[in-house]
């Protein structure tokens, strides 16, 4: 299991947006794993899912980052 938090990012991403995050700078890696670490603390619905899924509110967590860096 990933400990470092881009690489625990990068693993909660589907193939697709994985490939494409992990060829970004580390820089912008390092920025958006920050966003997702703030998601899954802030969101109460991701806690609920986290309960159920730990991947799956990872991963959806991911998804609403990747979401609004593309908005």
């Amino acid at each position: 299991m990933p400990t470092d938090s881009v690489e625990r990012f990068l693993a909660a991403l589907d193939p697709e947006h994985r490939e494409a995050v992990g060829a970004t700078p580390r820089e912008e890696q390092e920025q958006l794993a920050a966003a997702w670490e703030r998601e899954l603390e802030s969101d109460d619905e991701l806690d609920t899912l986290d309960e159920l899924s730990p991947p799956a509110a990872e991963a959806e967590a991911a998804r609403r980052v990747l979401e609004r860096e593309t908005d």
